[in-house]
């Protein structure tokens, strides 16, 4: 089989693996609630911790972060250069936090980015793994993933030879391109009924830094989302 064939197929597996919203499905089933009506409305395995069980949490964890290192894997098996294995890890980033399964509104990747980086350079994906969840005990871990998912492009340019990077052009590169995509999801995410009771800059930063429109944690955590309200309403 060409290569390229081979890339193209690899692509759309990948997108369609990413696309698979393990997090729904695992509230569906075990608690029969739709997971973007509480808690912080994410298709994750943070919310759906925060919901369920670590019993029910963890294999969706671990799902989630398999689908990056499996496609990425398979690319390398395949003898695909640098350069395509980390489109392909792109792809399935995408697919997570766009899935084609539940109209393109998904979680936020990072576990599936987590997965991609292990397989491109395991021990930078160590070091990305402790900066994310470090400030999981102070309840910041928002805070920490963007942190973590920001300096992937900073370790891989400047200290390449520390983590075994043979090309830090092509992986510095799908590493900003990791970036941008955690951060529009970020910005992009639907709107609330808080968007209106903060100003433009308040949101961006709120949403950039704390991946949430205001900056009350518990008051966020709390809300009621539009149809929880209207199920309220109908009792």
């Amino acid at each position: 089989m060409p290569e390229v064939i081979k890339f193209v197929l690899l692509l759309i597996g990948a997108y369609l693996l990413g696309s698979v919203p393990a997090a729904y499905l695992a509230a569906r089933w075990f608690r029969g609630i739709d997971i973007r009506q509480f808690g912080t409305g994410h298709v994750g395995a943070s919310n759906l911790l925060r919901l369920t069980s670590k019993r029910i949490a963890i294999p969706v964890i671990i799902f989630d972060v398999g689908k990056g290192m499996a496609m990425v894997g398979a690319a390398q098996l395949l003898g695909l250069d640098i350069t395509q294995q980390v489109t392909v890890g792109l792809a399935a980033i995408i697919g997570h936090n766009w899935p084609v399964f539940l109209r393109f509104n998904g979680g936020r990747g990072i576990l599936t980015t987590l997965g991609v980086v292990f397989i491109l350079v395991p021990w930078l994906g160590l070091i990305v793994l402790v900066i994310a969840y470090g400030l999981a005990p102070f309840r910041q871990l928002a805070l920490g993933t963007i942190i973590a998912v920001a300096s992937l492009p900073v370790f891989s340019w400047f200290l390449p030879q520390l983590f075994g990077i043979e090309k830090p052009l092509p992986i510095t590169l799908g590493f900003v391109a990791i970036f941008l995509l955690a951060v529009i999801r970020r910005l992009t995410a639907p709107r609330t009924l808080f968007t209106a009771s903060v100003t433009p800059g308040q949101l961006f930063v709120n949403r950039l830094l704390f991946d949430r429109d205001i900056r009350d944690r518990k008051a966020w955590m709390n809300r009621r989302l539009p149809e929880q309200q209207g199920k309220q309403g109908k009792g």
